[in-house]
């Protein structure tokens, strides 16, 4: 399972490189194609994860790049005026880290009360 997750890992960040590059370089239509594989992999990786501590980590990064490519679409088509809301994304991110390391902080200390 884990060699799975590390290639989905490995096939991801190419997939969000390359989703950012066509942004920063204005090519919208490769840029948009670029949302379905790069939303899907992280998905991918999200499900994978969900009996474990990383869920919450792949969750973020899932939230990110969906907040990230509505801001794109946004920039792209014209919609400047609604790329606030991709702000949505990012805070439901940093509270899917936030528990993350709260539950790792958790765990550590309840592990050394044990000891």
């Amino acid at each position: 399972m884990k060699h799975q997750i590390r290639q989905f890992e490995n096939i991801h960040i190419p997939l969000w490189l390359l989703k950012d590059t066509c942004w920063m370089m204005e090519w919208k239509t490769l840029g948009v194609i670029m949302i379905v594989p790069t939303i899907f992999v992280a998905a991918m990786l999200a499900w994978s994860t969900r009996h474990e501590d990383e869920f919450f980590v792949n969750l973020a990064i899932l939230a990110w790049i969906c907040a990230n490519a509505f801001w794109m679409c946004c920039e792209f088509f014209g919609y400047v005026e609604y790329k606030d809301f991709a702000a949505i994304g990012f805070v439901a991110g940093a509270i899917s880290i936030s528990v993350f390391y709260y539950k790792r902080f958790k765990n550590k200390n309840l592990v050394q009360a044990v000891s």
